[in-house]
């Protein structure tokens, strides 16, 4: 089955181009031109990816990806006019996966789009396909530390914490990966996609955060450990 990509953009010469070349991909498309229409079509569709222009009139993407990301955890591909690092650094936060700033190449942006796919398809393999299996890996669960996929959620000692998207995506990782070590390159790769235009201390500052949330004593990890040498690894 062919994976549903909902187009966000209210330049139309540019909506009907990317909506075009995604379909001559094999992706099935369908497109809105305002943030309101984003998220009532996000709602009734269930993409897997959704290209999110910043600049939307009702609703600008910023507020949609945030409305969104407290909705599902859709992949959401944010493309931008504007190439400040802080409007880069404020569409992470609250909730996009990755970013293009235009103008970009087709090329380039089909490439961050197939990295986003794939990152979807990984997730459903590790969450199994059938009903069941779903059901069953819904909840993850290691002693007092319970992280519930469905509603992207998180709780410790029974009570919940408050996980930005790309902390919640880092330690979804860890616990798909419990015990193996993970070098920073592959984390930053298969949790920022592998055209994420950073650097490693990235992992270690979410690490980092990911501790103090977590970590009894966040200077002595017990859950998230350094592995000398070579990354980190999850105890559960």
């Amino acid at each position: 089955m062919a994976e549903k990509i909902l187009v966000v953009e209210d330049e139309i010469s540019l909506q009907e181009t990317l909506a075009y070349n995604l379909k001559k991909e094999g992706y099935e498309v369908e497109v809105a031109g305002d943030g309101r229409a984003a998220l009532d079509v996000a709602r009734r569709l269930r993409p897997d990816l959704i290209l999110l222009d910043i600049m939307l009139p009702e609703i600008d993407g910023f507020e949609v990806a945030r409305i969104l990301r407290s909705e599902m955890s859709t992949s959401i591909l944010m493309l931008t006019a504007r190439d400040d690092e802080i409007d880069r650094v404020f569409g992470l936060e609250v909730g996009a996966d990755d970013y293009v700033t235009k103008p970009f190449s087709m090329r380039e942006l089909l490439a961050r789009v197939k990295s986003q796919i794939r990152r979807t398809r990984l997730l459903r393999e590790a969450m199994g396909n059938s009903t069941e299996s779903a059901a069953k890996h819904a909840v993850l669960t290691f002693d007092n530390l319970i992280i519930d996929i469905t509603r992207r959620e998180v709780t410790l000692n029974g009570k919940p914490v408050r996980l930005k998207p790309k902390e919640y995506d880092l330690l979804l990782f860890f616990a798909e990966h419990r015990r193996q070590m993970l070098s920073r390159e592959n984390i930053l790769g298969r949790v920022w996609s592998w055209e994420f235009i950073g650097d490693t201390r990235t992992v270690d500052v979410h690490i980092s955060w990911l501790r103090q949330k977590l970590e009894i004593n966040p200077s002595s990890p017990t859950r998230i450990v350094t592995v000398r040498g070579g990354g980190y690894r999850f105890e559960g």
